[in-house]
């Protein structure tokens, strides 16, 4: 039986993740499953899955979490220790899902077990990609991409060398206000933000989505993964979301990879990895879709992109400070205290404020000096979300 741990089973990835584990039971050992907030679903999937712990982050719920989980003979504990702690046991596969910088200690941890990671949290290799990478050498580990787009890429790179690789072609749904007016968007909600257009995910998720701050992420992330050159790595706005991702060759040719847009694939690919298994999701019927269309991520739309693009070639611990001010300007136009277009000019003002202070971007890559500086640019995002919504007022 596989050694199995889900770090943010509750969430849709972490419960699409429990969903094939559950179809073949007999195969896997379920070790720890971490949540956040929602303690019943969490209690119910530990007991489900007969985990031998169960985790939220928040250490105010523990004692719900215990009551729960009175008389299963799971163990229950709360806080970013207990997170790391559940770590350490153990496990041949970790599903790394917990949303934010948050995910970061506990996939570190992962990897210095040897696991082998599938890597959902993409905020973990934009932020210390380069650490990841060490870790994962040091210690024999593995870490295979989740995100639709980077496993994507990674299928279209088996058996090819990636010397003969000439672009990266990352797809994005371009999100609730692909079709809105640009000078409509300073007044959007964060409720319009929160809505899909073709799928169902968290709020948090979804208005990244609706930034282009997710993709921004995933051309980082893209960067981190394949070791690519920046000006390799380009996006399109695909809003069927049928197409993941393309490679382009030296020879002009492109491998694209298509599929329906549920994440039970790119998981079951982790899962299997090196082989393919039959998974439950949907074939397509080309016929019936019929056309697939594309348009250009236009950066004056969706200015994330250029910041991206900044971040990578800045590089150091640039994304780190890039992930917290992101993650900082989030919270602030979800509480009302700046406005929808706000949110790339924070993330921008932090990263000049905080690049022109020596000895920061460029300092040695640790886990200490990324939390460091993740500390600093979320101090440094409040104070400027202060000003401007002082100036709202």
């Amino acid at each position: 039986m596989r050694r199995i741990s889900v770090f943010g089973s509750t969430g849709s990835i972490g419960q699409s993740t429990l969903d094939l584990i559950g179809r073949a039971a007999d195969d896997y050992h379920v070790v720890a499953l971490t949540g956040g907030q929602n303690i019943a679903l969490l209690a119910q999937q530990a007991k489900q899955h007969r985990a031998e712990i169960a985790v939220t982050a928040d250490p105010e719920r523990l004692g719900a979490l215990r009551e729960a989980l009175a008389g299963s003979g799971i163990k229950a504990a709360a806080g970013q220790g207990a997170l790391v702690e559940a770590a350490t046991r153990p496990a041949d596969w970790v599903m790394s899902a917990i949303v934010g910088a948050a995910g970061l200690a506990p996939g570190l941890k992962a990897l210095e077990q040897g696991a082998t990671l599938a890597l959902a949290n993409k905020e973990s290799m934009v932020a210390a990609g380069a650490l990841m990478l060490r870790m994962a050498k040091d210690h024999n580990a593995r870490i295979l991409p989740v995100d639709s787009e980077h496993s994507a890429v990674f299928q279209a790179l088996i058996g090819e060398d990636i010397a003969a690789v000439e672009r990266v072609i990352i797809t994005a749904s371009g999100g609730a206000f692909r079709d809105w007016p640009i000078e409509r968007l300073a007044h959007a909600t964060p409720e319009q933000a929160a809505t899909h257009p073709n799928w169902d995910m968290g709020q948090r998720i979804t208005i990244d989505s609706a930034s282009m701050f997710n993709k921004a992420l995933e051309l980082i992330e893209t960067r981190e993964f394949f070791g690519l050159s920046p000006e390799k790595i380009e996006t399109v706005v695909h809003p069927e979301s049928l197409v993941h991702a393309l490679v382009g060759f030296n020879d002009g040719a492109l491998m694209a990879h298509v599929g329906p847009p549920d994440m039970r694939h790119a998981i079951g690919f982790a899962l299997n990895w090196p082989e393919r298994q039959e998974l439950p999701v949907a074939r397509l019927d080309l016929a019936s879709i019929g056309t697939l269309s594309f348009r250009k991520a236009c950066e004056d739309r969706y200015p994330a992109l250029r910041l991206a693009r900044e971040v990578m070639q800045a590089g150091g611990l640039s994304g780190a400070v890039f992930n917290a001010a992101k993650e900082q300007a989030l919270d602030g136009f979800i509480a009302g205290e700046i406005g929808f277009t706000d949110m790339p000019g924070v993330v921008e003002d932090v990263l000049t404020q905080i690049s022109g202070r020596p000895g920061h971007i460029h300092a040695e890559f640790t886990l200490d000096n990324v939390s460091r500086l993740d500390h600093l640019a979320r101090q440094t995002a409040r104070e400027v979300i202060g000003r401007l919504g002082n100036g709202r007022k």
